[in-house]
């Protein structure tokens, strides 16, 4: 049995033409072999398609501007919020100008080697009733004395009291009632008297200046004298110089000044 040997060229010549003639064939069958009645259903299938796709269009047109709404309204509502809640700023008024306050005087009372110097007047301010009387400063009177009318002695819890008036200083018949334990009782002898005068002898709290002192005074009339107050060695020993040359050495706090203006001392 012989063989023959495989050819390609000539193989190839008749495998196109055939391969050529399936595909004219196959392509006139799909476009030219449709029936007629199919045409009609396609052409139906591609209406619906497109009014399909022009609802789908107009669907999605809706919610784009309801998204669009919706996120204004919220844009709306943020920037509502925030102007609800921060306050635009304001500048604030100019400050006034403010004088410097002025300090309130305390009192003036030079000093030497720690002792107050007073002239032969000053100012005398008397606490309980609050009095500012002017007072007469004499280094030859030994004992104190403040001008008294009234004087009335009596007894308190065993003790021995006093119940005197000093005047009121600017008001003319004015006077105020003042009690204080009694501290001892003194003789006095004046050159116009033929006889001593027993006078009580109190303590009160006073003020020349800035010192404050706790010292005795005898209750005296003093009518006929021209200061109602004198200072005598028992307030100045060891504690005030005079200087004979001076009046009113010294000067009180306002606030005694007040006190004395509204006639109160509490």
């Amino acid at each position: 049995m012989g063989y023959r040997f495989f050819q390609p060229r000539r193989f190839l010549m008749f495998v196109i033409p055939t391969m050529a003639l399936v595909i004219t064939g196959c392509s006139a069958d799909r476009y030219f072999m449709v029936p007629k009645n199919n045409m009609e259903d396609l052409r139906t299938s591609v209406q619906t398609q497109r009014a399909t796709q022009v609802t789908m269009e107009n669907n999605a047109t809706v919610r784009h501007e309801q998204l669009l709404h919706k996120s204004d309204a919220a844009t709306q509502t943020i920037l509502d919020a925030i102007a609800t809640q921060v306050e635009r700023p304001v500048c604030p008024p100019a400050a006034a100008p403010v004088c410097p306050a002025v300090a309130e005087n305390q009192g003036r009372a030079d000093r030497l080697k720690g002792k107050v110097i007073v002239g032969e007047i000053e100012k005398f301010y008397l606490a309980g009733p609050g009095h500012i009387y002017t007072a007469r400063i004499d280094s030859g009177a030994e004992t104190s004395s403040i001008h008294a009318r009234n004087v009335k002695r009596f007894e308190r819890d065993g003790s021995n009291w006093v119940r005197f008036e000093v005047p009121v200083p600017g008001a003319d018949g004015e006077w105020v009632t003042m009690e204080r334990e009694i501290s001892r009782r003194v003789r006095v002898i004046q050159a116009s008297a033929e006889e001593a005068e027993r006078r009580v002898v109190v303590e009160l709290q006073f003020a020349i200046g800035d010192h404050q002192q706790v010292a005795e005074f005898t209750l005296a009339d003093r009518t006929n004298l021209t200061y109602e107050v004198l200072i005598g060695r028992n307030v100045l020993r060891d504690v005030m110089l005079i200087d004979v040359g001076k009046e009113y050495a010294t000067e009180l706090p306002d606030s005694y000044r007040r006190r004395a203006n509204n006639g109160d001392d509490s």
